[in-house]
């Protein structure tokens, strides 16, 4: 049998972190996080990183791995996240994959064996001189079945990339782990006043400080607004391209859209078990998890 992973995923503002951190206490886990974001150092409060506290002794590994401005990529990821899940798996500990960006946590949970062909910089440097309408105008030229999101002009690049380099078609899986997933979710309307509230807290809490430090240490505006969302529009308001009001207009509501996207994302994979976080999730979760872990363990 394939040793045992149990991920938890959801959108922004879901709660997934904490419902991650207490399942892991009562299951003797410990949590690799899943971020694309959180995986940088002093990106705290844009990234929704779980602070020290909130941890609650519960060991987090691939939060803080490399510095702003540094290339860190989906292989990178999946790399990293295979040494910490191997090593929780060796202290006889449950590893719980814990994140809201898909495309990483599929990367371990479904296995992907990723191409390990360098970048073509001729290529790239080309592509980099068109809009990403003109780039995904590209893509489905040649790729007309792509399922990826338009508005993602990095993974629209890369699929160039990578059509160009000969390597067409999804990649293939070899799982690792026997993974048990669930999913967190809320009504529409409740997961809309989630984020306006921890938007507000964390700009309360000193987010746009956070951003200008970054901005004042050196961090290129082009690196912090490829982040997107906070890092995006706080760097526009900070450098003058839009006011205080309407970066958080802007804001709130860019994250609503990639709430929407990361649960369009989900909802393609039937194998989730869907958590409903207003009615006791552990409850829910618990049961699944003891008959998961007690699979093929004689006695």
């Amino acid at each position: 049998m394939k040793p045992k992973l149990i991920v938890i995923e959801g959108t922004n503002a879901s709660g997934k972190s904490g419902l991650g951190v207490r399942l892991a206490k009562e299951f003797n886990g410990e949590v690799i996080s899943a971020d694309s974001r959180q995986v940088y150092r002093g990106m705290n409060l844009g990234s929704g990183k779980i602070t020290p506290e909130e941890m609650q002794g519960v060991p987090h590994h691939l939060l803080d791995v490399r510095n702003p401005g540094e290339f860190f990529s989906m292989a990178d990821f999946q790399a990293l996240a295979y040494q910490a899940i191997d090593g929780i798996l060796a202290r006889g500990k449950v590893p719980f994959l814990v994140g809201g960006t898909g495309l990483y946590v599929d990367s371990v949970a479904e296995g992907y064996v990723l191409s390990d062909r360098k970048p073509d910089h001729a290529l790239r440097a080309q592509l980099e001189t068109f809009d990403t309408p003109a780039l995904y105008a590209m893509l489905q030229e040649k790729d007309p079945g792509t399922e990826i999101d338009p508005r993602n002009r990095h993974r629209v690049m890369r699929a160039l990339e990578k059509i160009a380099a000969g390597d067409e078609g999804p990649a293939p899986r070899q799982p690792r782990y026997a993974a048990l997933k669930f999913g967190v979710t809320w009504p529409r309307p409740v997961l809309k006043e989630r984020i306006d509230e921890r938007l507000e807290r964390r700009l309360d809490q000193g987010m746009v400080d956070e951003v200008r430090r970054m901005l004042d240490a050196g961090v290129s505006e082009e690196f912090l607004v490829k982040l997107g969302l906070e890092y995006k529009y706080l760097t526009w308001y900070l450098t003058g391209k839009m006011g205080y009001e309407e970066m958080k207009e802007e804001l709130s509501a860019a994250i609503k859209r990639f709430a929407k996207r990361q649960m369009t994302w989900f909802r393609k994979d039937p194998e989730i078990i869907w958590l409903d976080m207003a009615e006791d999730p552990e409850g829910q979760a618990r049961p699944a998890i003891e008959r998961f872990l007690n699979e093929g363990v004689e006695g």
